[in-house]
């Protein structure tokens, strides 16, 4: 693969008709090798900002977006050599999969040995050998995706870009391919942007995530700080489950894994069973600790008893409680 290369977004922003706005002034800087991946909700101006890097989107007046000391901002998606994994494939129905592959090269010319050597190649990487005279329309979700991925990769892009590539796929399939791809990108080395709404995916494959909203980011960090230091309330909310406890030192918020149930006598919270969901490797308990108040999420070994009613009470380490 080609040496990675950094992406720099400076004031990127994107209004629609109406003055609908999509993305705010954005600066964004994305390091060369370095998996980005970003994270919200529907409409929070990840896709847009995707777009934008790939060419596929102009930012308003103003907004620059650099490869390297490149200014790319006015080059359309095929001057800007960067590949693309979509949701729904776009493969040719039509070809097969070795033909898929080798699109992308057809149209760069190259001879017809360096076109078979490369589509070899990257069908090995997908582990998609076998399959090289095989109709797309004979394919699984999961191995379509793999042709869309060695088709970005056969034209040896500076820039890998995915926009939820695995949201069509079921859990089991899912939890594979991300596995996949996240050792792909290991070995490669390349420059990646990964859209998703799911924050498994995130933590799984991001060297840090920007989580997104409103057309904002609201925090860019790697993984682990995202989920154990959110900057904001949308964040704790967002990346996974968490409780915001009312205790005698202030608000506090809490992972409901690093929440325990015990006696209530030395308990830092006591409240009432409302309901457990038995989840197969862990249990939600539900515990009421105050009126008007949202019950507190606790995930409990799926081995315990917790009988609606049952008073309780809840412990945490000091270390695991986080103020925002």
């Amino acid at each position: 693969m080609t040496h990675p290369i950094g992406i720099r977004l400076h004031q990127c922003a994107r209004t629609f008709a109406r003055q609908q706005t999509a993305l705010h002034p954005l600066d964004l800087q994305i390091e060369p090798g370095e998996t980005l991946v970003l994270l919200g909700p529907s409409g929070c101006g990840k896709t847009t900002t995707l777009r934008i890097i790939s060419g596929l989107e102009r930012c308003d007046a103003g907004g620059e977006v650099w490869f390297d000391d490149r200014n790319v901002t006015a080059l359309p998606i095929e001057k800007r050599n960067v590949g693309m994994v979509f949701q729904n494939y776009a493969l040719f129905p039509h070809l097969n999969v070795a033909q898929n592959v080798a699109y992308g090269l057809r149209i760069q010319r190259l001879p017809e040995s360096d076109i078979r050597l490369r589509v070899k190649a990257m069908l090995k990487m997908v582990d998609l050998s076998d399959f090289a005279d095989r109709s797309v329309q004979a394919l699984s979700g999961g191995q379509k995706q793999r042709v869309s991925l060695a088709r970005a990769l056969a034209a040896r892009p500076k820039v890998l870009l995915f926009d939820e590539p695995l949201a069509a796929l079921d859990a089991k399939l899912r939890d594979k391919l991300r596995e996949d791809i996240g050792t792909l990108l290991e070995q490669l080395g390349i420059t990646a942007v990964y859209v998703t709404h799911d924050q498994q995916e995130a933590m799984a494959l991001g060297d840090r995530i920007a989580v997104m909203n409103k057309g904002r980011i609201e925090q860019i960090a790697a993984p682990r700080d995202i989920y154990h230091q959110p900057a904001t309330p949308f964040v704790a909310d967002f990346v996974g489950a968490v409780n915001r406890l009312s205790l005698p030192a202030g608000e506090f918020y809490c992972r409901p894994e690093d929440i325990h149930l015990g006696h209530v006598h030395g308990s830092m919270l006591q409240g009432t069973v409302l309901h457990s969901t038995f989840l197969g490797q862990s249990q939600r308990v539900w515990v009421a600790v105050a009126p008007g108040k949202a019950a507190v999420q606790i995930d409990c070994s799926p081995r315990q008893q917790w009988p609606v009613g049952e008073q309780v009470g809840l412990y945490a380490a000091p270390g695991n409680l986080f103020q925002i």
